[in-house]
């Protein structure tokens, strides 16, 4: 009887076992006879119902019918698993013959480039690169630049305020203060970075730009070594044979103060449509700093003395690749940003 239930188990399994046509059916039929509950285990616990003289043989058949299912399903499952890995190499196959998918790839902003330019020059004559934070005390932006409350030019300049004495600064003049106050001289930097301002927005205006300060103090620092640092800067920038000229100006925080205009490197002086006829650009303001200012840092000005400078970023990627529109530089229009 028993043998005739290992016999109808042997046959239904190989019944499903040809009809299967995937893994996952296949796995079932395995678990269903071949599994801890399956049909072939639970017939190898009725052995006690047999005489003991009987059980080897019937352990021996039980082995053969396991046996054959399990190499049975072995070529199954070989084969399914062949059918699947020639249908997928099938759809996977790559064609040599198309044409490449082109790999986009971004570049630098105008603005970068235009800062990594400016960095290579200051570098290059020895200058420290300086970053300091975008929201600032009142005190770093204004009172230690020797602008107090009271004076004229904070009004151009109250900008967003975070607190009562907290905003978003101005200039990146605060951060020369800052490195003024370490008391680690000579100092030698620039100091590049986001500055806040309350303007309209038009064509040379933004609430956001950027700006590149300066700072040089040592001993015996003259107002030539100002002119003589910022001329070979106008001629790295803007090529061998610009010229500079220096007009006095007023600044809070330099004494004296001036504002410099490079020769117009489009026409070499001449006259034309960019410089406005003048020959000349307005390019930066400038000064030896103010020994107040000094002062307020815990420099000496009888011992030290120094200059500074400084130039908005902007300006200079304008005037390099001739936009004569500040707002393309933010407007992100790729059909713009692909031309440089």
């Amino acid at each position: 009887m028993i043998n005739e239930q290992l016999e109808k188990i042997r046959e239904e399994a190989l019944k499903q076992l040809s009809e299967t046509e995937g893994l996952d059916r296949l796995n079932e039929i395995r678990v269903n006879f071949l599994g801890k509950k399956g049909q072939l285990t639970g017939i190898l616990k009725s052995m006690k119902d047999i005489p003991p003289e009987e059980r080897p043989k019937f352990g021996q058949l039980v082995n053969e019918v396991r046996a054959q299912l399990e190499k049975e399903m072995e070529e199954r499952k070989a084969k399914f698993e062949e059918a699947a890995r020639n249908a997928r190499l099938k759809a996977e196959v790559i064609d040599v013959t198309l044409p490449a998918k082109k790999n986009k790839v971004g570049h630098k902003h105008p603005n970068t480039v235009a800062l990594e330019e400016v960095e290579r020059i200051f570098t290059g004559m020895g200058y420290e690169v300086v970053e300091g934070p975008e929201v600032e005390k009142d005190y770093y932006n204004f009172e230690a630049l020797n602008i107090p409350a009271d004076h004229p030019a904070k009004d151009e300049q109250d900008t967003f305020y975070i607190s009562g004495d907290i905003l978003l600064r101005t200039q990146t003049s605060s951060t020369q203060v800052h490195e003024m106050e370490k008391g680690r001289i000579p100092i030698k930097m620039i100091a590049p970075g986001r500055v806040f301002r309350a303007d309209e927005v038009d064509a040379t205006h933004s609430p956001s730009f950027h700006q590149v300060e300066g700072l040089v103090i040592d001993k015996d620092i003259t107002f030539a070594d100002l002119k003589g640092t910022l001329a070979e800067f106008a001629r790295q920038l803007f090529g061998p044979e610009t010229r500079t000229k220096f007009r006095p100006h007023h600044f809070p925080f330099t004494e004296p103060s001036a504002e410099m205009d490079v020769s117009c490197f489009k026409c070499g002086g001449k006259g034309c449509r960019f410089c406005k006829g003048e020959g000349w650009i307005e390019i930066l303001g400038c000064g030896m700093v103010h020994p107040h200012v000094l002062e307020m840092s815990g420099i000496d000005p009888k011992e030290y003395v120094g200059f500074a400078f400084g130039v908005g970023l902007e300006r200079i990627a304008l005037l390099k690749y001739e936009i004569d529109d500040m707002r393309l530089l933010y407007e992100n229009d790729i059909r713009f940003l692909n031309q440089f």
